[in-house]
């Protein structure tokens, strides 16, 4: 945790470093995949695209064979399965998060949490992503409370 946080010690600043470390872990995956999706998730409409897929809904395959669909069909799964599968997995990560963060506003309290979000998006920062590529509108989370 940054130091500009509350000064805690033992067991409880353990627990917030846990915690930190499974926000942080959650948003970085998160914004890799929106990136190599190529989905803006700063974007409110393709965020809620994301969230509301449609699990049951197949993509309909491009039948034309390139090398790469020839390879991807040997290996198991084509480039629009996988394309789907990581958008699912994005989609299931991002209401993972949600539901970590009430939880943690739950057991810690608002402060506590919004330390643990905003930590984990400066650190995305740090790593050369920009602010809110892990669709986590700080603002609008904490605006509710």
């Amino acid at each position: 945790m940054p130091t500009d946080g509350p000064e805690v010690d033992g067991p409880v600043a353990d627990q917030l470093r846990r915690m930190s470390a499974l926000v942080r872990e959650l948003s970085a995956r998160i914004a890799r995949l929106a990136t190599s999706l190529g989905v803006d998730l700063e974007n409110e409409a393709e965020l809620e695209r994301v969230l509301h897929i449609d699990a049951g809904r197949v993509p309909q395959p491009d039948r034309r064979v390139t090398p790469d669909r020839r390879t991807a069909t040997r290996n198991g799964m084509s480039p629009d399965r996988r394309k789907a599968h990581l958008r699912e997995e994005l989609r299931g990560l991002l209401v993972l998060r949600y539901g970590v963060a009430r939880s943690y506003v739950d057991r810690v309290g608002v402060d506590a949490t919004r330390h643990i979000l905003v930590s984990a998006q400066e650190q995305l920062v740090r790593e050369g992503f920009k602010p809110g590529a892990d669709g986590a509108n700080l603002k609008r989370l904490f605006d509710q409370n």
